[in-house]
């Protein structure tokens, strides 16, 4: 078994380290989300935590760990007796990105079940992660369909396995515990709302913790032993301070006063439901357990919330998570006089986050050093000279105009793409349209086509009893189709012609707009833009609508119309794209008047470069930016010889009288 980072070892991160520190302590705080950019040390701290959690008393050969002073009295491997048990370490158990259904829930024997009726169930991580930590990597990148299971587990303490009418249930409470980076996108809403904690971490940017950073780590990588064994007495006495904080934590007081404060925060900061109240007094108490104290003071209150409201407050789409201290502040001390709580002059410290294990520890983790982050904008200086030289000079960047719902856009055909919610696909789950034989394991049973299956051959099989003689031949695979979520590139026209200010602010919002529709139905978005002599991939395709939000509100205009160059750009991209994830089908919208201008034959080379996308049968509509009384009807053009359709800008709006725009138009050979 490799040795684990120490948790001692681990250099600065005071947040982070927090926030996993007080779910040690309470696990009804509800678990830790930890956002960061890659290389801050967010799962190293996460594995580092397993050591550090008290030991627990299971069942012995219960594979569900049950607590032997009150088993589960609907426990698969029941029932048992209460009495004596076998201490084991907690569990720290990870869930892959990519894992199946069964791997998570656990599976039932189904040719069993209906052969012999006989409830044959092998557990999952569920019943693993039970009374341990359930820690999922890149949480914002789990599939739908898990995401609905964890929920669902999370919101009941147990597991259902139903299969066509066998069920087994189990206890699955578990400390749930996530690391992402926001860069490859954001995580659901609702799932978001079930970590208890949030915490921010970044690369720290002073020399001497970067030093101490890669020291530690080198020298754990040569010896892990040997490092571990140098930071042993710092783990243990950190694994005691934590038990002291469990013993402690059911007689800390959390007086009237503190209550208030909690929730005239909460109602300051417009968060839904109660759920935040509840967990910011749970991690107040936490914080006063963790300092030694027995009473909640005012800023264990105030570090409360700025671990459990950051992802819970009202913010607007693409706003990253965070709080307002000023006003954090302000709804404290409005009510803050009437507080019950003992002498603010009390012991000192007290509820602060650890800045260490004592006056002489060195700066605590970060174990790996993130990269320095890349600006926020790609350059522009040789296009900007570019859109100079060829006529109307650069503007500056245009404010968007507010957002709105937009009409749905499809991809036409039957997918077999990443679960999503745009386009219709062949998916794990959704509403049943057939049978096949199943190809490696069965995951969804069809019934009626498994009985039908075998029905002929009951009387050749000897059948003599009331039971279906099943054989492995006869089972089949339901057929399912629900929905998928496609790559959507957008190709933005950001030329002279565009770039009135009222006009391109009109643009900026309608594409914001679809922006916010691509993150509600879990597309990968990419945005290439041409103006001036050329065209540049502003944003290469990923799963982080935020970015292209970015790069969109801080696009410069200016310059000539390369439209051909702007869509042999998004072909090149889409080529790449298909090679790395063939079964995403794209969607691509060209937002654009049409009157494409600079070089010999400008409309021509558009034309050519469109029928190029409309010969590989991509799927594409086009959104006509041209306004005024008198129009060309290039952008219409365009989309002809696109093979697709093309919308105005008011014609985009869900609300429109316009009518739905169901499926654009364009064939994805993959598709059939």
């Amino acid at each position: 078994m490799n040795t684990p980072y120490p948790f001692t070892a681990l250099v600065g991160q005071d947040d982070l380290r927090l926030g996993l520190l007080l779910n040690a302590v309470s696990p009804a705080v509800g678990g830790v989300l930890v956002r960061g950019e890659k290389g801050t040390a967010k799962s190293t701290a996460v594995r580092a935590l397993a050591a550090l959690m008290p030991e627990v008393d299971v069942v012995p050969g219960c594979r569900f760990s049950c607590d032997p002073a009150a088993p589960d009295p609907a426990c698969p491997d029941g029932p048992h007796e209460a009495g004596s048990g076998a201490a084991r370490a907690a569990r720290t158990v990870e869930l892959p990105v990519g894992a199946s259904e069964d791997r998570l829930v656990g599976a039932l024997d189904i040719e069993r079940a209906l052969s012999e009726g006989v409830k044959a169930f092998e557990p999952g991580l569920l019943a693993d992660a039970h009374r341990g930590i359930l820690y999922v990597d890149e949480v914002n990148l789990l599939h739908d369909h898990l995401v609905d299971l964890l929920l669902d587990a999370a919101a009941m303490g147990a597991s259902y396995v139903e299969r066509e009418g066998v069920s087994v249930r189990h206890a699955a409470r578990f400390l749930l515990v996530g690391t992402m980076n926001p860069e490859e996108g954001e995580l659901r809403p609702q799932l978001l709302d079930r970590f208890g904690l949030t915490v921010e971490v970044a690369a720290s940017r002073d020399t001497g913790q970067r030093v101490e950073v890669v020291r530690r780590r080198l020298a754990y990588d040569a010896d892990p032993t040997a490092f571990a064994a140098q930071w042993a007495d710092e783990e243990a006495a950190l694994r005691a301070r934590i038990a002291a904080a469990r013993a402690l934590l059911p007689g800390v007081r959390l007086g009237d006063g503190a209550l208030r404060q909690i929730a005239a925060t909460c109602a300051a900061f417009e968060v839904d439901g109660m759920r935040a109240d509840i967990v910011m007094a749970r991690t107040a108490t936490a914080l006063a357990a963790w300092a030694g104290r027995t009473d909640v003071l005012a800023e264990d209150v105030r570090r409360a919330a700025l671990l459990a409201l950051p992802h819970r407050r009202r913010r607007n789409p693409f706003d990253a998570p965070g709080l307002d201290e000023d006003k954090l502040d302000e709804a404290l001390e409005q009510h803050g006089g009437e507080d019950d709580d003992p002498d603010p002059d009390g012991p000192d410290g007290g509820g602060r986050p650890p800045r260490g294990d004592g006056p002489d520890t060195p700066p605590r983790p970060d174990a790996e050093a993130g990269d320095t982050p890349a600006p926020a904008v790609p350059e522009q200086g040789g296009e900007q000279e570019q859109g100079r030289s060829s006529g109307g000079g650069e503007q500056q960047p245009v404010r968007a105009a507010e957002p709105f719902r937009a009409k749905t856009l499809s991809v036409p055909g039957l997918g077999e793409g990443a679960a999503g919610r745009r386009s219709r696909a062949r998916t794990e789950h959704g509403r049943t349209t057939g049978a096949r034989r199943p190809h490696g394991a069965l995951t969804k049973l069809h019934l009626a086509a498994t009985v039908r299956a075998a029905a002929p051959h009951q009387r050749a099989r000897g059948r003599s009893g009331p039971g279906l003689v099943v054989r492995r031949d006869d089972l089949r695979q339901a057929t399912r189709e629900g929905r998928e979520g496609n790559l959507v590139l957008f190709v933005v026209d950001a030329s002279g012609s565009m770039a009135a200010r009222q006009r391109m602010g009109a643009v900026k919002g309608a594409v914001l707009s679809l922006l916010l529709d691509a993150y509600q139905r879990r597309d990968k978005v990419g945005l290439v833009t041409f103006r001036g002599r050329g065209a540049e991939v502003a944003l290469p395709p990923t799963s982080s609508v935020d970015a292209a939000a970015a790069r969109l509100e801080a696009l410069p205009t200016g310059g000539r119309t390369p439209v051909a160059a702007g869509l042999l750009k998004a072909h090149e991209v889409l080529r790449v794209e298909r090679m790395r994830d063939p079964s995403r089908r794209p969607l691509l919208v060209v937002v654009t008047d049409g009157r494409a201008t600079g070089g010999p034959e400008p409309v021509a080379l558009a034309s050519r470069a469109a029928r190029l996308h409309a010969a590989e049968g991509t799927a594409s509509v086009v959104v006509d930016c041209e306004s005024g009384p008198v129009r060309l009807g290039l952008a219409a053009n365009l989309a002809r010889d696109l093979g697709s359709v093309a919308v105005t800008l008011d014609e985009l709006r869900a609300d429109s009288i316009a009518g739905l725009v169901k499926d654009v138009r364009g064939t994805d050979r993959r598709a059939a």
